[in-house]
């Protein structure tokens, strides 16, 4: 199986001014489940201001990784500096400045757009008139002012994920994780939700993507990184890997360095409560 990883650069000897030029600095970033590793001592960095790719395969330790740098779990091993704070030490002050949003849609469907947007703009104690007004702005700038009094169980999976992007925006973060936010939309909504990632990326944001949709990747990623078995495999732009690899497709670069099999992954917490209610349901 191909492998085409650069050498990473060690920023440890960086001066400030270089050092101030990246938003994300992951050092030997490590996560073990017991015996079995997710994510296996990898290193990148993000610049500021650009959006960054991270691919893989299914069970590969992207969401992993993710969930590390977003304060959700622990490393094991290894560390990152996140805007200028150490993962490790200054997990407040990272959440401050960080938005994320997840393949799954986070808000409370009996309540509208404008109240789960204040909703959630207390939890990072915003004053409520600034919550107002950004929740408008907000609104407005995805599209979805005219249902501002509507209950969000109503909308269809476009205006929904829509609504989760902004959401993760309610506090003005300067980076921003998206974990597959066009998965499950049709053309049109996937369209605007891309538009959107553009135009939070023209206004500042650094925003770290993952998608399993390449023609996505190369047409929104300025760099991205491809992780197989929790190891960086390929870095670079699109154009790189597939100049490394030899194919005409990030799509072909990416099977040639993971492979044509499928992988079919499970998730244990629903598989334990699943056989948990099998065990309580009556005998016939």
């Amino acid at each position: 199986m191909v492998q085409v990883t650069k050498t990473v650069t060690d920023y440890s000897s960086d001066s400030t001014d270089e050092r101030s030029d990246y938003a994300v600095e992951v050092r030997n970033l490590t996560k073990y489940f017991g015996k079995f590793c997710a994510v296996d001592h990898i290193s990148f960095s993000v610049k500021k201001g650009e959006i960054f790719g991270l691919l893989g395969p299914n069970g590969a330790g992207k969401t992993t990784t993710i969930r590390m740098l977003t304060t959700l779990l622990t490393p094991s091993e290894g560390n990152a500096t996140i805007l200028g704070y150490d993962l490790r030490k200054k997990q407040n002050e990272i959440r401050k400045k960080i938005g994320l949003c997840s393949e799954k849609v986070i808000g409370y469907s009996h309540l509208t757009p404008m109240e789960n947007l204040k909703f959630f703009g207390t939890l990072y104690d915003i004053p409520d008139e600034e919550i107002e007004k950004r929740s408008l702005n907000l609104l407005k700038f995805v599209e979805l002012y005219e249902w501002k009094d509507t209950p969000i169980g109503s909308f269809s999976t476009g205006m929904r994920q829509r609504m989760n992007i902004i959401r993760s925006l309610i506090h003005d973060p300067e980076l921003l994780f998206l974990d597959e936010p066009t998965l499950g939309l049709d053309p049109q909504s996937a369209r605007k939700i891309r538009r959107l990632i553009k135009k939070l990326n023209e206004d500042g944001k650094t925003i770290i993507l993952t998608s399993h949709y390449m023609n996505e990747i190369e047409e929104l990623c300025d760099r991205l990184i491809i992780i197989d078995h929790g190891k960086i495999i390929a870095q670079g732009t699109a154009e790189e890997i597939k100049q490394q690899t030899q194919t005409n497709s990030l799509e072909d670069a990416f099977i040639k360095l993971t492979g044509e099999s499928t992988r079919d992954t499970i998730d244990l917490k629903q598989l334990k409560k699943s056989l948990m209610q099998r065990r309580m349901r009556p005998h016939a």
